[in-house]
């Protein structure tokens, strides 16, 4: 395993290395200066996913939803608050799948909400349906581990 890992800014999309020590540290972005981590969940679209998921070594967890959907409204706390508690181990996305549909149909989303995570640009785990926050947590712990 690597010293280093790479991470995909929040906010400017720039791809950071970053030693593995100093994930806990609150590290800063080298070209925009603002946080790697912000402990919520990041709205992507369809170039800024794609970036997510070929560039950043963190494990992702995605949330594919939609805002007419009453049970993705009503995990969207427990998935925030996922987020909060998890990072930075894990980075949290959300795509909507009304604005994003065609990410929708690459990744075969037939309901929703639909949980994917990624390792190395691969799905390794899929969960269909909403989850409280201690099942949500139960059922990342697997892919929480240390980075």
């Amino acid at each position: 395993m690597s010293e280093s890992l790479h991470l995909v800014c929040p906010h400017c999309v720039a791809v950071n290395r970053l030693p593995r020590a100093k994930t806990g540290a609150a590290p800063n972005c080298g070209q925009c200066h603002r946080p790697l981590f912000t402990g919520t969940p990041l709205a992507v679209d369809g170039d800024t996913f794609e970036r997510q998921l070929t560039r950043s070594e963190l494990p992702l967890v995605v949330d594919f939803w939609a805002a007419w959907c009453g049970p993705c409204r009503m995990m969207a706390p427990a998935f925030a608050q996922a987020a909060s508690e998890l990072e930075p181990q894990l980075r949290f996305l959300k795509v909507d799948t009304e604005a994003n549909p065609a990410l929708a149909a690459r990744f075969a989303i037939r309901s929703i909400p639909t949980l994917i995570v990624f390792r190395d640009g691969r799905e390794i785990a899929r969960h269909s349906g909403a989850l409280d926050l201690s099942s949500l947590k139960r059922w990342l712990a697997p892919h929480s581990g240390t980075i």
